[in-house]
């Protein structure tokens, strides 16, 4: 193999670039394998080997290939890697990228923020310490992460006599643990001696029982994943901006294309609101004016519709649209301090979404210490990894990881920390889904009349909103509402109350007495899309429909905002809602209250 040029010059237009990342348990030989290929490829830059040699003398220490990637002299004194590192070389097909992560379990953070990046893996199995605790968690992370291209190295084998019947054994092993806890299978295992280079360019004759091919031939070997900009297309939203102050009347849709591509004209939808428009222009900072753009590029929009649209929906296109749902299952993997328990809320950080998000289902908690794997358990512990249902409180657009991984990764935080993160492998229908696909269809298919909800807003001074008086009869929720009605009446909005029987003794007055509930929440829902239509801020109390079905309710009206008003005099109720009440407060207070909640909501003082 010939020398590889500088750095700046590797990369080459006309040829494959592919992201791989070396894992393993702590001292197993990642960092002296990367080096030792860097060494023997012929990329290393100049001066590098030298620098490396000298920082050996300053520290006392014996030269070793692992250094090379050490860069870090606090990582040098310890002897462990802490960052991952990156780093280039070329094979006579394709140019890499090499993420060396760290093996050490205090820095399982880093080792996953590197291996999120990659598209095939090596991980590291010391011959004579054999499967490790951490070789059975990166196993499972790799997995995790949604990398399926994966080569076992057995390293050290010099130090086991180059034996057969060790790294057989090792290969048996840990395959047997793989498919039991259900984690990636890899596709090759090789015995390889990486200090002195043995089975890593060339096979070496130390290891004659040894069939296979040689690391550098098994990664020329890896499948390139297929370019983002093929796949359908999605942008979260980021941020919506305006410059009226500047005279500026372009409102800015802005946001990452995170796969696909999209044109000036073309039709996109946003979820989970089923708001649709037509691409007007594409915008940037002083850039040139362009008609298209593709995945990668961060940039803006103006539509042809002034739709109401916030951060954290997800662009695409009408006939690929994403998920959308309040239920998904995930690969997770928690990091806090404290354990990941089951019955509270958490904060999901998925795409620029953000949700209140809790563990619906406990399914398989991985302890990578234990040989089987798998424990009851009714909490994820720190550096656990886990099967799990999650459940946000109001519906979220994802993607499988498998199909667009911008917008199937997500982190969860406690309090201010990210704690934990991980992949969605499936969707989980909840009990709206059939109530979520027909407002889809029907939102798809809508007519629209002459004048957006945008231009309402600014007309109305305020935003269109449903706030439900929910509770037992006679709790009081008919004082309230209708003197939240009066109340914003009075401050100049286009208020209305409606109470559930005039909706029961009128477009429900042909169910008979065994009509199923949710046919009647269903047309209480669809009454109430009606006036928000128009722009109402709609009070609505009722008893035929519960707290229990407001999330029914939320899901036929889409986008449009909601407020859930429990009213618990007992106190015993814990059902999730925007604001519980006891019955006994002032009229003034329920209503500063609610006001404050339609100003969070971005309800009232609309421009």
């Amino acid at each position: 193999m010939t020398p590889s040029a500088p750095i700046a010059d590797r990369v080459e237009a006309d040829r494959d670039q592919m992201n791989i990342v070396i894992v393993g348990h702590v001292d197993h030989g990642k960092s002296t394998l990367v080096g030792r290929l860097l060494a023997d490829t012929g990329s290393l830059p100049q001066g590098k080997l030298e620098g490396v040699r000298r920082e050996c003398e300053r520290t006392g220490k014996p030269f070793e290939y692992a250094f090379l990637l050490d860069a870090l002299s606090d990582e040098q004194d310890q002897g462990i890697t802490i960052d991952t590192a990156r780093c280039f070389f070329k094979s006579s097909s394709r140019d890499y990228i090499i993420i060396d992560a760290p093996g050490h379990i205090e820095f399982l953070k880093n080792m996953i923020s590197g291996a999120a990046r990659a598209e095939a893996a090596l991980l590291m199995i010391d011959a004579k310490e054999g499967v490790r605790e951490n070789s059975r968690r990166h196993g499972y992370i790799l997995g995790m992460l949604g990398i399926k291209q994966v080569v076992v190295c057995v390293n050290k084998m010099d130090l086991v006599g180059y034996r057969q019947d060790v790294f057989d054994g090792i290969e048996r092993e840990y395959r047997e643990f793989l498919a039991g806890i259900g984690a990636v299978s890899p596709r090759n295992f090789v015995p390889i001696a990486a200090l002195s280079g043995e089975n890593l360019i060339t096979t070496s004759p130390n290891m004659p029982w040894y069939r296979g091919e040689s690391i550098l031939a098994l990664l020329d070997g890896f499948t390139k994943q297929p370019p983002k900009t093929a796949q359908p297309l999605r942008m979260p939203v980021q941020a919506i901006y305006k410059f009226t102050s500047h005279g500026d009347e372009r409102r800015i849709v802005a946001g990452r294309i995170e796969s696909g591509q999209v044109k000036v004209g073309d039709e996109v939808v946003f979820s989970p609101s089923n708001k649709s428009a037509h691409i007007s222009t594409i915008e940037g900072f002083n850039t040139q004016p362009r008609s298209e753009i593709t995945a990668g590029w961060s940039t803006g929009f103006t539509l042809s519709e002034e739709i109401y649209i916030t951060r954290g929906e997800v662009m695409s296109r009408k006939s690929q649209a994403p998920l959308v749902g309040t239920r998904f299952r995930a690969n997770l993997i928690w990091l806090g301090r404290k354990p990941m328990a089951q019955g509270r809320d958490y904060k999901l950080k998925l795409h620029t979404c953000t949700q209140p998000v809790r563990i619906q289902r406990l399914l398989k908690v991985l302890d990578a210490s234990q040989l089987d794997g798998v424990l009851e358990k009714d909490s994820i512990g720190r550096h656990d990894v886990a099967d799990v249902i999650l459940e946000t409180r109001q519906p979220v657009a994802f993607d499988l990881t498998t199909d667009i991984e911008g917008t199937g990764r997500f982190v969860i935080v406690d309090g201010y920390d990210v704690a934990g993160g991980g992949i969605i492998t499936q969707a989980v229908p909840d009990d709206q889904d059939e109530l979520r696909s027909e407002a889809r269809l029907r939102d798809f298919s809508w007519v629209q009349g002459s004048i957006t909800v945008e231009e309402r807003a600014k007309r109305l001074g305020h935003r269109p909103a449903l706030v439900m008086f929910v509770g037992k009869q006679n709790s009081g929720k008919h004082r309230y509402a209708r003197a939240l009605e009066r109340a914003l009446f009075d401050r100049g909005t286009f208020s209305y109350f409606i109470d559930g029987t005039n909706v029961l003794m009128g477009v429900d007055h042909d169910l008979t007495v065994d009509a199923t509930q949710a046919e009647l929440v269903r047309r209480f829902g669809e009454v109430a899309y009606l006036l928000l239509s128009a722009g109402v801020i709609l009070v609505s109390t009722t008893n035929a429909i519960g707290l229990a079905d407001h999330s029914s309710v939320q899901a036929l009206i889409g986008a449009y905002a909601s407020v859930a008003v429990e009213v618990d005099p007992g106190g015993l109720s814990t059902a999730p809602c925007d604001l519980r009440i006891r019955g006994t407060e002032t009229e003034a207070e329920v209503i500063a209250r609610i006001i404050a909640l339609l100003g969070q909501k971005q309800v009232l003082g609309a421009p």
